[in-house]
């Protein structure tokens, strides 16, 4: 049995999945930072000084000065800003999946264009289709 484990884990697929999670997660972790950090500031700064990660809407009816104390106090609050946030991060991140799908689908494209569509007949050297079953010079069977 745990021979057969060590044969599933070693498969070509389970350890490109194992690889693409790890570097998914440390790509969500750069991207949040991005928005956070850079992207979210400016932002709130043209907007009128607004900082993103501390908008919310109070749902107790009891006044609190920030998100902080409002969660300290463990009132209901619906975190909007935080949600923006998130929503600029997934289409950062759905935009760099979409540009590497692209990409990769012009590099099959151009691979697939460059496969050949003749070979040389072992007989006479000509050259002839791929699906060729006979050669057109020397009518030998390929």
């Amino acid at each position: 049995m745990l021979k057969d484990f060590r044969a599933f884990v070693m498969r070509g697929n389970v350890l490109d999945l194992a690889v693409a999670v790890i570097v998914g997660g440390a790509f969500g972790k750069i991207v949040t930072s991005f928005v956070s950090d850079i992207i979210m500031p400016p932002i709130g700064l043209v907007l009128g000084k607004v900082d993103f990660s501390s908008l919310y809407l109070n749902l107790s009816g009891t006044p609190y000065p920030t998100l902080a104390d409002a969660q300290a106090a463990g009132a209901a609050t619906v975190n909007y800003g935080l949600f923006i946030s998130t929503v600029v991060d997934f289409l950062i991140v759905a935009a760099a999946i979409f540009a590497l799908i692209r990409f990769a689908a012009r590099f099959e494209t151009r691979k697939a264009a460059e496969a050949p569509s003749t070979k040389t007949c072992p007989h006479c050297l000509s050259t002839i289709p791929l699906k060729a079953t006979r050669c057109a010079y020397c009518t030998s069977e390929q």
